[in-house]
């Protein structure tokens, strides 16, 4: 049969080769982790894994860090790392119910920890961006400076609050499903939605991938690098909210360990560690993983720090396999 003969149908491929060839195989690999996960709790706790408390409370722990992931997927994307996230989370929850205590009221609260959020990553942005502080010094130096300034706020003492119109706000159920859970949707929403198709999301990603050219190419890249951090602190504020809701308390702990949640979440999502790329949907599904994988280790009664230990050799191997990808990528 030579080229004249063939049909426009024949040369067409099917619809599930299309579909084949459209799919990204490192979010299918993800989703099918995460199944994995579910059919390893479900064997070894059927009797809790699978009950609506328990997928509720994941689905829960989920929201919160998944908007810190949210906003460390922009930060990461850029070319940055952000370590302070989950003290910025502190700060801005101790902040927010110390407001309460004064009895300012819930717009109070929720206006207090957005900007707070926003104001301490401002600064992360400013001096990384104009100050030319390395990025993991910059946001080391917050989350030590952000964690003792929640200690010195709270005076190490959880700060309970007893607001109805908050919890009537937060802790409700729209539709059957939590608000919180809608509050993540919302995020995740938005964010894939600047990522992927605003200018600011390009932006994001080429002066990740060469801020020298997208220098050149007219971005104001010291002004965007300030406007991602801003952006990955807005996110904190936004999470610690949730953790206030979820905790009914402010306290200098609350965060612990969300900058080692958030950051591997996005790196096994496929967002590139040394920024130009990124994955919204992966970093969801990243979020997903671990909230399941550190449930799993609950249900069982494994050890904090098993978990950690785990986590630590899951990003480890997510950024060799990315270092092992960028290799036979600039050989080919």
């Amino acid at each position: 049969m030579n080229e004249q003969t063939l049909t426009p149908v024949d040369t067409q491929p099917s619809r599930l080769g299309s579909w084949w060839a459209r799919a990204d195989i490192r979010l299918i690999a993800l989703v099918l982790v995460l199944v994995g996960l579910c059919v390893v709790g479900y064997a070894t706790r059927p009797d809790a894994f699978l009950t609506e408390g328990n997928i509720s409370t994941v689905l829960r722990l989920a929201a919160a860090i998944g908007v810190v992931s949210v906003g460390m997927t922009f930060v990461i994307s850029a070319g940055g790392i952000d370590l302070s996230v989950g003290s910025m989370v502190a700060l801005c929850s101790v902040w927010m119910t110390t407001w309460a205590a004064q009895s300012y009221g819930v717009v109070v609260m929720v206006v207090c920890a957005l900007l707070v959020g926003t104001g301490c990553g401002l600064v992360n942005g400013l001096l990384v961006a104009y100050g030319r502080v390395v990025p993991f010094i910059a946001t080391l130096a917050m989350m030590a400076s952000a964690r003792g300034l929640a200690e010195r706020i709270s005076g190490r003492q959880t700060q309970v609050v007893d607001v109805p119109a908050f919890g009537a706000v937060f802790q409700a159920d729209l539709l059957g499903v939590p608000v919180l859970i809608w509050i993540f949707a919302a995020v995740f929403a938005g964010g894939w939605t600047l990522l992927n198709r605003t200018t600011f999301g390009r932006r994001t990603l080429a002066v990740g991938g060469n801020a020298e050219a997208a220098r050149l190419a007219g971005i104001n890249v010291r002004r965007h690098t300030a406007l991602v951090y801003a952006l990955a602190g807005l996110c904190c504020g936004i999470a610690a909210i949730m953790v206030v809701a979820r905790t009914t308390s402010g306290a200098s702990t609350n965060g612990l360990f969300y900058e080692l949640d958030a950051i591997a979440a996005v790196v096994i999502g496929g967002t590139l560690l040394a920024g130009g790329r990124g994955s919204m949907t992966g970093t969801v599904i990243g979020v997903l993983i671990f909230t399941t994988l550190s449930n799993v280790f609950t249900l069982n009664n494994l050890e904090t720090d098993v978990q950690n230990i785990v986590k630590g050799a899951i990003i480890v191997l997510a950024v060799l396999l990315q270092a092992r990808t960028r290799r036979r990528s600039s050989f080919s």
